[in-house]
């Protein structure tokens, strides 16, 4: 999974994504975007570990895409800035918190920014669909045309309305139809307000929450400059500025979360592993993750719950408690699931 930091520039983007890949930004990428990767913690992956003692153990991961800022005033590139972006399954915006305060505000700006770069793509291939219609075209293909440039006049028209185009609601196959455009509006986005020492502990304003009520902060540079310090001035900044601990692990399970992704975990003596998986994904996706072969021959899943084998203790016990399960291949894998897959081949 890529996550695509994105924002205006001076917002902090490039110390959010050293902050949470430890990474450290790399100048010849300033217009390309630089990825970084951060692993998931999880403490049940931790008990696993310590239950199996494996050779390996490996956590989910995300990647986070870093890239150019978008500019506040001479906006001509920032649909080039923005098409970094498409290849990234979500948006985590950054808004600056240190030396701004209207986020809703710097947010609503850079969502139009969002719909002008789709709007862009999508009367560019408007335009050349109706060009296409004015010459000879077998029956088949005329009718594709005709149903694709139908579903882009209808993106095209909420977009003129000042929405993107997640607020159209489209059916599976109509967002299949338009995967190609990758486009922006339809990401799954989270707000990210990168705050100050000074607004540490100060709840985000009510204006922001309404536009996104799911919107984070931390003072990513402050904790990010902590870290470097030895444990004893460490300590004593924290107890000046009223933090009790770092904020970034439950910040990375919080994009996680946001992003629609959960974990299930394979176990073992040669290792014990999370995997993500989209929330609701059925066991065959969850068996790709591993392996595609494991996905082409799939039999069957073997589940138990990490809740109730934490319980039970053993996998012997959740078969006498009838708590380890076999599944089919329309199981919806859910989150904390330990999973053995049976496959032909």
């Amino acid at each position: 999974m890529k996550i695509g930091l994105a924002g205006f520039s001076g917002s902090g983007k490039s110390t959010v994504f050293q902050w949470l890949t430890g990474a450290k930004p790399d100048p010849a990428k300033v217009q390309t975007g630089q990825i970084g990767v951060a692993a998931i913690p999880d403490e049940r992956l931790d008990w696993l570990s310590a239950k199996f003692n494996p050779k390996k153990t490996t956590p989910a991961k995300i990647e986070f895409l870093d890239t150019p800022g978008l500019l506040a005033t001479e906006r001509r590139d920032n649909p080039r800035r923005l098409s970094i972006l498409r290849e990234a399954s979500g948006l985590v915006v950054v808004l600056n918190g240190y030396s701004e305060n209207d986020f809703a505000g710097k947010l609503r700006r850079f969502r139009k920014e969002l719909l002008f770069a789709d709007l862009e793509i999508i009367t560019n291939r408007i335009d050349r669909l109706k060009d296409q219609l004015k010459k000879p075209r077998p029956t088949k293909l005329r009718e594709q045309d005709e149903h694709e440039l139908g579903l882009l006049q209808r993106i095209a028209a909420v977009f003129e309305e000042g929405k993107g185009a997640a607020a159209l609601g489209l059916k599976d196959d109509e967002e299949k139809a338009i995967r190609s455009f990758q486009l922006l509006t339809l990401k799954l986005e989270l707000a990210f307000v990168n705050v100050g020492d000074d607004r540490v502990g100060q709840p985000l304003p009510a204006d922001l929450l309404a536009l996104a009520s799911s919107a984070i902060q931390a003072p990513a540079k402050l904790e990010r400059e902590l870290e470097d310090l030895s444990e004893e001035d460490r300590n004593l900044f924290m107890q000046d500025l009223g933090l009790t601990g770092f904020s970034r692990d439950a910040v990375l399970r919080t994009i996680f979360e946001a992003m629609g992704q959960c974990v299930f975990f394979t176990v073992g003596e040669d290792e014990c592993r999370a995997w993500s998986i989209p929330k609701n994904a059925d066991a065959v996706t969850g068996a790709a993750q591993i392996h595609t072969d494991l996905a082409r021959g799939f039999v069957r899943a073997e589940v138990v719950t990490y809740d109730d084998f934490h319980r039970v203790g053993s996998m012997k016990e959740a078969k006498n408690q009838g708590v380890y399960r076999l599944e089919g291949k329309t199981y919806a894998v859910q989150d904390g699931d330990i999973m053995h897959i049976l496959s032909s081949t």
